[in-house]
C-alpha cells in the first residue's frame, strides 16, 4: 500500500470513529500488538491502541469529553502547537489527580515507548501544519493573572483544589510538560470547535501575558521519574475478598449499575463481605486506591480470572468515574457474576469525603473531581 493511500485509510478511520474499548478478549493487548509490530512508528498500531486504551474517555474520533471531561483531541489549534514530545510526556506520565492515567511502562502502565511513538504517529494523521511557537519564557504580572483567572477563566478550568468541566490547567504535571508558549497559543487562538474560544479578541496581549505568568506560577518540581524497568505488578499479597467472614452488603443500585460511595463506606465499616477492584491502569493503583482495593485494569481482563463467583458482591471503582470501571462490570456480568457493580462517584470522590486510601508517600492530594452531571 503506498502511503498515500494509507494515510487517506486512517483519516477515514478517525472520521468514523475507532471503536470503543473492548474487553481483552475482543482486542489486542499493548504487548501482543507490540510483539506483531515491531519497527518504526506505525500509525495503524497506534489505532489499534488507542481504541483499546483511549477511545473510552476521549472518543472513537478523538473528538474527547466521552467521559470525565476528557479533552479533544484533534482540534486543529492543539494538534498544529502541540509537539512530539508534549504529546510523549502526556501519554507516559498522565496527568496524576485526573482521569488520565500514566501509561508509560516505567510507571506502571501498559505502553512500550515503542508503543507510545505509535500512539503519536497516529494522532498525527491528518494533522495540520506545525507552528512556530516564539522560544522562551512569557513576561506577565502573576497577580494580575490570578485575578483575571478567577474571573474569566476558572468557571471552566477550575481552581487548585477543584476541577470543573475542561482541562484543569492547575495540574502540576500538565504544567511540567506545557511551554510558556503552547499556553499562549492555546489561550489565544481557543481550541475550536470546542468550548475554548480564542480570546485574542477579548483580552490584550498583556492580559494574555499575565495569565500565562500565572499559570506559570502555580508549577512544581517535576514528579516521579520513568524508570529504566517498569516498577513490578501490584501484588495479590492481601486478600481479594475484604471481611470473609461477613454477612453480603445490601446494596440500593441507581440504573441497576451504580452503587454509591456512602454505601460501600457503610458495608466496609460493618464489616460486610466484599470484593474492590481497581479498573485505572496499575500506574494509578500505586499512586493512591481505596483500601483493600486489588488491581484489575480494564485493558487486562484475565486479572479477573481468579475473583470468586460465589455471590460476594464485587465493586469495581476508577476516575472517569464510571466509563472504565463499567468495562470491567460488563465483564463480570456477561461471566456470569450477578453481584457486581459500578462505583458511582469514582476514587476522587471518595477520597475527597476522607474514606480511607492508600497513597504513594509524598503524593498530594489531587483537586477535587468535577461535580457529576445531572442525571448522574
Amino acid at each position: 500500500m503506498s502511503p498515500p493511500s494509507r494515510t487517506l485509510i486512517l483519516v477515514a478511520l478517525l472520521v468514523a470513529g475507532c471503536g470503543k474499548a473492548t474487553p481483552a478478549k475482543a482486542k489486542p493487548t499493548p504487548a501482543s500488538v507490540a510483539a506483531s509490530t515491531a519497527g518504526a512508528p506505525s500509525p495503524e498500531r497506534g489505532h489499534a491502541l488507542y481504541g483499546q486504551l483511549c477511545a473510552t474517555c476521549h472518543g472513537p474520533a478523538g473528538n474527547g469529553y466521552a467521559s470525565d471531561n476528557a479533552p479533544s483531541l484533534r482540534t486543529t489549534t492543539f494538534l498544529a502547537s502541540a509537539t512530539d514530545t508534549f504529546l510523549r510526556d502526556s501519554i507516559v506520565r498522565g496527568r496524576p489527580g485526573t482521569a488520565m492515567p500514566a501509561y508509560g511502562q516505567g510507571l506502571g502502565g501498559p505502553l512500550s515507548p515503542a508503543d507510545v511513538q505509535a500512539l503519536v504517529a497516529f494522532l498525527r494523521v491528518g494533522s495540520p501544519p506545525p507552528v512556530t511557537l516564539a522560544a522562551g519564557a512569557v513576561a506577565g504580572d502573576a497577580e494580575q493573572g490570578k485575578t483575571l483567572y478567577q474571573s474569566t477563566c476558572a468557571r471552566c478550568h477550575g481552581t487548585e483544589k477543584q476541577r470543573s468541566t475542561a482541562v484543569h490547567l492547575l495540574n502540576p504535571t500538565f504544567l511540567q510538560t506545557a511551554s510558556d508558549q503552547f499556553l499562549r497559543y492555546a489561550i489565544t487562538e481557543g481550541r475550536w470547535p470546542t468550548s475554548m474560544v480564542a480570546w485574542k479578541t477579548a483580552l490584550s496581549s498583556k492580559q494574555i501575558d499575565d495569565l500565562v505568568a500565572y499559570l506559570r506560577s502555580k508549577a512544581v518540581a517535576p514528579g516521579p521519574t520513568v524508570a529504566a524497568q517498569p516498577p513490578p505488578r501490584p501484588p495479590r499479597t492481601g486478600p481479594i475478598v475484604l471481611n470473609p467472614r461477613g454477612r453480603a452488603p445490601q446494596f440500593t443500585l441507581k440504573d441497576g449499575l451504580y452503587v454509591s460511595i456512602d454505601q460501600v463506606k457503610a458495608a466496609l465499616d460493618a464489616k460486610r463481605r466484599l470484593i474492590i477492584t481497581d479498573a485505572r491502569p496499575p500506574s494509578d493503583w500505586m499512586n493512591l486506591h481505596i483500601t483493600g482495593a486489588i488491581s484489575t485494569p480494564y485493558y487486562d481482563l484475565h486479572t479477573l480470572d481468579d475473583l470468586p463467583n460465589d455471590g460476594t458482591w464485587i465493586v469495581a471503582y476508577c476516575a472517569c468515574p464510571h466509563h472504565v470501571s463499567g468495562i470491567v462490570v460488563d465483564e463480570l456480568r456477561k461471566r456470569g457474576y450477578p453481584h457486581t457493580a459500578v462505583l458511582d462517584e469514582g476514587v476522587y470522590a471518595w477520597q475527597q469525603k476522607k474514606y480511607p486510601v492508600v497513597t504513594a508517600p509524598g503524593m498530594p492530594v489531587p483537586a477535587a473531581p468535577p461535580p457529576l452531571r445531572p442525571g448522574r
